[in-house]
């Protein structure tokens, strides 16, 4: 299979006055009209169009339909890491070096390629380097279970909610006519996740008799019992089983549209022992800011916007990251990253600009009721 990777030539007008005409293609038009964007196209539309449609990647072409490079989900986080805002054009992000597929090869090859490099989009471009095509490993492959454990921390007693959760934990509350909890499992099992263990405490009978062992849903679910609060991270020493695979954690209290299968291929690309969603998060000051040195004013700035990642409560994370956690006491998510760092292992950040709220206080819970219909 010839693959272009670095350049993609333009034949010569003689050779292109006897290229074949080109044939319908399989993937449906749409698919493929849903990926192309402009070098221009904001990374905000970008953002937009990865959690609306159907494709997660950005075909970037010129006015001719030229290919002139991609855009993934990785290159998406790593601009953010590095500082590239949102309303910044994707040119900033894009790599000008795409694998690709030209026209007509067999797709079994592409399947055997995309196996072997591990990708799950290929443009295809034709004779001229336009973009006619775009092959997902989706369109080539039936759906494959994931085989990463799922852990969703749903413990806490949730007293900013109160009266609400007198008697029910948060994480049971009603959210768009079903439990957080249930559209979280849902959302997962729709992915591919099978395998969930809830850590429980404060009045777990509500969960346990809600969702049993998870075959209702078709799911396999477990329970990690608190006999104590244990924290963010410390139910993870108590997991009946540990394997190879990274697992995925998760506060009980989120309603969020990140993609956990790409934020496990993140993690695992970058070989990290743990990865943190971390979230954009802007404050505004009230007022005109001075800057004084030495009692001299050294400049003014009007109602500035400070800018920082806060915890967005979602993690991978390796079995070396595990280990770090001890048994029978109180352990946080950033204690656990602080004992990863200590040891030299490697933790990333994994930024999330798709649909999140942290239901922890009334305002938050009337948000994500008002926003579910049309985000879930």
């Amino acid at each position: 299979m010839e693959l272009a990777h670095s350049h993609i030539s333009v034949p010569s007008e003689a050779q292109s006055a006897t290229a074949p005409a080109l044939t319908p293609v399989a993937v449906p038009e749409s698919l493929l009209a849903q990926s192309l964007i402009g070098p221009e196209t904001s990374i905000r539309t970008l953002i937009e169009r990865f959690t609306t449609r159907l494709v997660q990647i950005g075909l970037v072409v010129d006015e001719q339909q030229k290919l002139i490079g991609t855009v993934t989900d990785g290159d998406l986080r790593r601009g953010l890491l590095r500082g590239v805002q949102t309303d910044d054009p994707v040119r900033t992000i894009l790599n000008g070096s795409p694998r690709t597929i030209r026209f007509g090869e067999p797709r079994g090859d592409a399947l055997s390629f995309m196996r072997r490099e591990k990708i799950k989009h290929i443009p295809v471009i034709d004779f001229a380097g336009r973009a006619v095509d775009l092959i997902t490993i989706d369109s080539l492959l039936t759906p494959q279970t994931q085989p990463y454990p799922i852990v969703l921390m749903a413990g806490g007693e949730g007293r900013r909610l109160r009266p609400l959760t007198e008697h029910t934990p948060k994480p049971m509350l009603d959210v768009g006519g079903r439990p957080i909890l249930e559209t979280i499992i849902q959302r997962f099992a729709d992915a591919g996740f099978s395998e969930f263990h809830i850590s429980v405490n404060y009045r777990a009978d509500v969960i346990r008799n809600h969702f049993g062992n998870g075959s209702a849903l078709g799911v396999d679910v477990s329970y990690i019992e608190e006999d104590m609060p244990l924290g963010t991270a410390g139910p993870l020493a108590r997991l009946a089983k540990r394997g190879d695979h990274p697992l995925l954690v998760m506060n009980g209290d989120i309603l969020s549209k990140v993609d956990p299968v790409q934020m496990i291929d993140f993690h695992r690309e970058n070989e990290a022992a743990a990865t943190m969603a971390v979230r954009n998060y802007e404050i505004q000051v009230p007022y005109g800011v001075v800057d004084i040195s030495n009692n001299e004013i050294r400049g003014l700035r009007e109602k500035p916007v400070s800018r920082h990642f806060i915890n967005a409560g979602i993690y991978v994370l390796g079995p070396e990251a595990l280990d770090m956690v001890p048994r029978d006491r109180a352990f946080d998510m950033p204690q656990l990253f602080d004992a990863c760092r200590e040891a030299e292992l490697r933790t990333h950040a994994y930024p999330v600009e798709e649909y999140w709220v942290d239901i922890g206080q009334i305002d938050d819970y009337r948000r994500a009721n008002a926003d579910f219909a049309s985000i879930f």
